[in-house]
C-alpha cells in the first residue's frame, strides 16, 4: 500500500472541502484533498441554477460557476487532490491519523496526518426514511437524483411530476422540470409552512402556477411497473383526514423531504454525533470528539447557503491550523439550546475571542427577538423581522459579550 504523509487531510471536495484546504494552505500547513468524484465541486456541479456567491464572492453565480472559482484556488495552491478515491476508515496510531483511500488508478493508499478535516457533505433522505405505503413502482427519485439525471446526464425522468416535500432541491426541480416541458401536479409538504426558503416558494412555484399542499400528506403510491398517481389527505388540528383524500395522476414522484449529514465514516472513526442534527458533536474550534478531527459545512449540520459552508469550513482550516501549531482554547463555555430553537452549532465558545454560531428556530413568527443570555443576564440581543426553520440564523459573540463569564458559566440562546 502507498503511504503519503501531509500535515492535514480534507475528506471531501466540496465547497466545505476546498475552503478548508485553502485556509490550511495560507497557513503553509502541507495538505491533501480527497474526494471519490472525479472532479472538485461536489453537489455544486449539478446545481445550474444561480442564487450562489451573492456573500462569498459579492455576485451571483451558478453552481458550477463557484465550485470553479474555487477549483482554480486550489489549481494555484501546494494543495495536493485525490480525486476518484474513497475514503474507507480514518483510524490513529499516536499522534497520527491514518486515512485510508481506495481508486481505480492509485488502488490502496494510507494517508499520515496530524489534523483531519471532515466536509462529506450530507445525503437526501428517501422513501424508506419516510415510510409513503403503497406499491414500489419505477418513477419515484429523490429530486437530487433527478437533478442530476437532467442537469447532468441529459435524462428526462417523467413527464408528469408530484413533488413530495418543499425542500429547496425538490423547489427547484419543480421549476427545472417546467422549464423542460414537464408538468409538475403540486408540491405535497406535511409541514404548515414550506421547508424551503420564502424566494424559491416564489420563483419556482408561484412563478410557474404550481399549487402547495401545506398540511396534507401523501399517504401512497400508485402505479404496479410505472408511478400512476399518488394519494394525499389533509391534516386539520394535527390529526389526519383520510376521508377527506384525493388522488393526483403522475408518472413520477420527486422526494424533497429532508438531507441528512454523510457521517458513516464519522461513527466509523468514534466520533460522537448529535442526535439533533446528526452532525459530529464539536467544541469551540469546531474539533469533533477526537481530537485533531474537525468536522464543517453539510457534514456537521445542514446549511441553507453555500457560502455560509465556506464560511464555516475556511475557519475550521484555520481552528485545524491552529491545533497544528499546538494552540488550545484556554477556557470554553457550554451553549444551551433555549426556547424556540431546534440546535445550536457548535456547542460551545471561546470567550477570549469572536465565534460563529449558526441555529435553526422551530417556528414561523414575524418580529421574532434573538436573545444571548450568559448566566440568565442578557449579553445580546437581535430583531428579527421574520423567522423560519428553513431559514439558518447567525450570531456572533466575542469578549464584549463574554468576558464577565466565569468556569462554571452558561450561555443559553433563545427566540422570544
Amino acid at each position: 500500500m502507498r503511504e503519503l504523509r501531509y500535515d492535514a487531510v480534507v475528506v471531501g471536495g466540496g465547497a466545505a472541502g476546498m475552503a478548508a484546504a485553502l485556509a490550511l494552505d495560507s497557513r503553509g500547513k502541507s495538505c491533501a484533498v480527497v474526494d471519490r468524484e472525479p472532479s472538485l465541486g461536489g453537489i455544486l456541479l449539478q446545481c445550474v441554477h444561480n442564487g450562489f456567491g451573492l456573500i462569498e464572492f459579492d455576485e451571483e453565480l451558478t453552481g458550477p460557476e463557484f465550485a470553479e472559482r474555487f477549483a482554480a484556488r486550489l489549481a494555484d495552491s501546494r494543495i495536493a487532490t485525490f480525486l476518484g478515491a474513497t475514503v474507507l476508515e480514518i483510524a490513529e496510531e499516536g499522534e497520527e491519523k491514518l486515512v485510508f483511500c481506495v481508486s481505480p488508478s492509485l488502488g490502496g493508499l494510507r494517508i499520515r496526518a496530524r489534523a483531519v478535516v471532515l466536509a462529506m457533505g450530507c445525503r437526501e433522505r428517501n422513501r424508506g426514511n419516510i415510510r409513503i405505503p403503497g406499491t414500489r413502482p419505477a418513477g419515484v427519485y429523490t429530486a437530487g437524483l433527478a437533478q442530476r439525471l437532467v442537469n447532468i446526464e441529459g435524462y428526462v425522468p417523467g413527464k408528469d411530476v408530484v413533488v413530495v416535500g418543499s425542500g429547496d432541491i425538490g423547489l427547484i426541480m419543480a421549476r427545472r422540470m417546467s422549464w423542460i416541458g414537464c408538468k409538475v401536479h403540486a408540491a405535497v409538504e406535511i409541514l404548515p409552512y414550506p421547508s424551503g426558503l420564502a424566494r424559491n416558494i416564489v420563483q419556482c412555484l408561484r412563478d410557474f402556477s404550481i399549487p402547495l399542499y401545506l398540511s396534507h400528506l401523501t399517504t401512497s403510491v400508485y402505479g404496479r411497473d410505472r408511478v400512476e398517481g399518488v394519494e394525499v389527505a389533509p391534516i386539520e388540528d394535527g390529526a389526519l383526514q383520510p376521508e377527506k383524500s384525493f388522488r393526483i395522476p403522475c408518472d413520477t414522484v420527486l422526494l424533497s423531504v429532508g438531507l441528512v449529514p454523510e457521517n458513516e465514516l464519522s461513527k466509523g472513526a468514534g466520533i460522537e454525533l448529535n442526535p439533533t442534527t446528526g452532525g459530529p458533536i464539536v467544541d469551540s474550534t469546531l474539533m469533533t470528539s477526537r481530537g485533531g478531527i474537525f468536522a464543517c459545512g453539510n457534514v456537521l449540520h445542514v446549511h441553507d447557503l453555500v457560502d455560509y459552508v465556506a464560511e464555516e469550513a475556511r475557519r475550521a482550516g484555520l481552528f485545524a491550523a491552529d491545533w497544528l501549531e499546538g494552540r488550545r482554547p484556554r477556557k470554553e463555555l457550554r451553549v444551551k439550546v433555549g426556547p424556540n430553537l431546534r440546535y445550536v452549532a457548535p456547542g460551545k465558545v471561546d470567550p477570549s475571542r469572536e465565534n460563529k454560531l449558526y441555529m435553526r428556530t422551530m417556528i414561523v413568527k414575524n418580529e421574532a427577538l434573538f436573545e444571548a443570555r450568559l448566566d440568565n443576564a442578557v449579553v445580546k440581543s437581535v430583531k428579527k423581522a421574520h423567522i423560519q426553520p428553513s431559514e439558518m440564523l447567525s450570531l456572533s459573540l466575542g469578549p464584549a459579550e463574554l468576558e464577565r463569564a466565569r468556569p462554571d458559566s452558561m450561555l443559553e440562546l433563545s427566540i422570544q
